[in-house]
């Protein structure tokens, strides 16, 4: 019982990190109006990038989508919208949020936002190599390569502007577990359900930080809050 205690906190605490920056993003989407949605995650969110990885989580064959507008798979592990779908709408940018690595995606669905998340994908580095899918640090190589196509279109100043005006979130951590410790071996011969636990949780904090002071606020920002 104080093993199940245990990892319920921290599960909690996982779940508290997320909320926060999802509170702290909807705060100030009722002073400014978002420009953008990023998404970062697994399967929870994932609107079709496994589409285009070599790997065996997919979900572009029937029933997935059958309660879309088309009546098609898209890639969503769902029947129709995601959650983030639905929350795209409500902030008025899109209906259906695009996967990043969709090679035919429009100049207008860049601008409004994309998701990086892939199906499998979790916060400790053994789970996507497990299920041969985007890694959470890849996800966010794609986001700085995103960047970089964003400043081609609107150059750097209006870009940063542009970005730390958007609503990122962020739907990771259920694989670590259900996958890779329960499922896998491997990280039960290092830790126990409580500290692999802990290690996960500051795999979490680690791409906070990331996301927050190194990509999304602007170079001068960044300085002062590192000093």
């Amino acid at each position: 019982m104080e093993t199940l205690g245990a990892l319920l906190t921290i599960n909690v605490h996982i779940f508290m990190l997320s909320l926060l920056c999802f509170i702290v993003t909807i705060e100030a989407s009722k002073k400014n109006k978002v420009s953008a949605i990023y998404v970062f995650g697994d399967s929870t969110v994932d609107p079709g990038n496994n589409n285009y990885v070599n790997t065996a989580f997919k979900s572009d064959f029937p029933p997935y989508g059958r309660d879309l507008a088309n009546q098609s798979p898209t890639g969503r592990f769902s029947n129709g919208k995601l959650g983030t779908d639905f929350i795209a709408s409500y902030l008025g940018l899109k209906e259906l949020v695009p996967p990043y690595l969709d090679p035919n995606l429009s100049d207008e669905e860049l601008m409004t936002g994309v998701s990086f998340a892939s199906a499998g994908s979790g916060f400790d580095p053994l789970t996507p190599t497990l299920s041969n899918v985007v890694p959470i640090p890849k996800q966010l190589e794609y986001f700085k390569q995103y960047k970089k196509r964003l400043e081609s279109k609107l150059g750097r100043h209006k870009t940063e502007n542009h970005i730390n005006n958007a609503f990122f979130f962020v739907s990771a951590g259920t694989n670590d577990f259900v996958i890779n410790y329960f499922t896998v071996p491997i990280r039960r011969r290092s830790f126990d359900v409580v500290t692999y636990g802990h290690f996960v949780l500051q795999h979490v904090k680690d791409f906070i930080q990331v996301i927050f002071l190194y990509i999304v606020l602007q170079p001068f920002n960044k300085k002062h809050l590192i000093s």
